[in-house]
This record gives C-alpha cells, structure tokens and sequence, in this order.
C-alpha cells in the first residue's frame, strides 16, 4: 500500500458519518493528486488560481474542485467554467463577482462565506454581523448565480486548543442561527486543517481541509 494511500485511509477510518476529508494540494505536482485520487479521493482543494488552472486539466473530470484560498476579483474568470465551489469568500464585491462571471458560463456556482474568527489580522473574512446583514438583505435574489451552501472559518495557528475550540464554537453556533434563514442548501461547515481537525469535527464541522497529514510537507 502506497504512504498516500495508507494515510488516507487512516484519516477517512477516524471520522464520523457525513464528514467530508477535502485533500489539500496545494504546491503538490499531479502525480502526487493522481496517487490520491487512485485510492478513492475525489474533493481536492487549491489555494492559487494559477495552480488550480494549470491542475485542472491534467486530472480526471470528476473531481471535485475547492478553492480555499484568497480570491481576487480579477481572478474569478479563470476558475469559473469549471470549480465546484468556492469556500473563501470573504466580501461582498467578490461576491458579486462570482456571480458575474456564473452567470457568463451559464453556471451557478457553489460558495462558502468566510467569517473571521481567528483573533489575527492577517487571516481573512466577513464578521458575524456582516454576514447576518447579508442574509437579512436578500442575498440569494441580489446574486442568483451563485448558492451560499455554508460558512468556512480558520482558527487562530496557536497551541492553546482550547481557543481554537470557543473559535469553531463561535461559528458552529453562527451557522446554526443562519440554516433557518439561509435556504435548505445550507448545509455545510467547513472549519479545521491539520493541526485542529479534530476539534472541528467535535465542534460540528462537515468538511475538513486536510494537506499536510496526506500529502506530507508541501514541495516549493
């Protein structure tokens, strides 16, 4: 059994009924994608446009293509004809963007809201009142290419787990206020990487966004 392939199995055996393991690639060659998806993984998750472009092609139809990271505006129409959904974002032009561009490729586009929970600056997102000021406006008939199917957060990279917990927790519950509001598409929690997965998974989260346990160190 390849390293790839064992880890995989080891990180799908721990997790719970309804969870879904995104792999990380980012800064991984294809062959590295390929050996994943040959032992069952299909949701992979890219952090750069011109990584996920040049990726794309290369690797089988039916993968299901996250973009995790930070997205600008003008970057939109590269990865609209063919992402799955998009988990980071993080404003309301890039927003309308999206739908936009959806809108060019006759499509409508999966998205996430990104909410800052994380207590640095540096990480991005709507705050918990933004976002409910979204809903509260009509998003769904201002942007009707694109489906808000749930919330992503980060937590703060630190070794007090217990932090890390009140942030999962902070969007755990923001989540559950808005499902009633936010259509019955709006399903999913995308919250813990590989340093605090389990915590997310405790604190409710659907989707974890796992690089490093899988795939190794990144390749520069």
């Amino acid at each position: 059994m390849s390293v790839i392939r064992e880890r995989l199995a080891t990180l799908k055996s721990s997790l719970p009924a309804g969870v879904t393991l995104l792999a990380v690639s980012k800064f991984h060659p294809v062959e590295t994608l390929q050996e994943a998806y040959d032992a069952g993984q299909r949701v992979f998750g890219e952090n750069r446009v011109q990584e996920l472009v040049a990726k794309q092609p290369l690797l089988p139809p039916d993968i299901e293509w996250h973009f995790i990271g930070t997205l600008q505006t003008n970057k939109v129409k590269h990865i609209a004809p063919f992402v799955h959904t998009i988990q980071s974002v993080d404003s309301l032009p890039l927003l309308k963007e999206i739908d936009r561009q959806a809108a060019r490729c006759n499509r409508r586009i999966r998205v996430f809201l990104e909410i800052h929970i994380a207590e640095e600056t540096t990480k991005h997102g709507f705050s918990p009142e933004d976002c409910r000021t979204l809903f509260r406006e009509g998003l769904s008939a201002a942007c009707p290419h694109v489906r808000v199917e749930g919330l992503m957060g980060m937590a703060t990279y630190t070794d007090d787990m217990e932090q890390v917990r009140r942030e999962f927790h902070t969007l755990r519950a923001l989540f559950e206020e808005l499902q009633p509001v936010a259509g019955a598409s709006f399903g999913d929690l995308s919250m813990g990487m590989s340093n605090d997965y389990a915590i997310a998974v405790q604190e409710g989260s659907t989707i974890i966004r796992i690089g490093t346990l899988l795939f190794g160190e990144r390749e520069y």
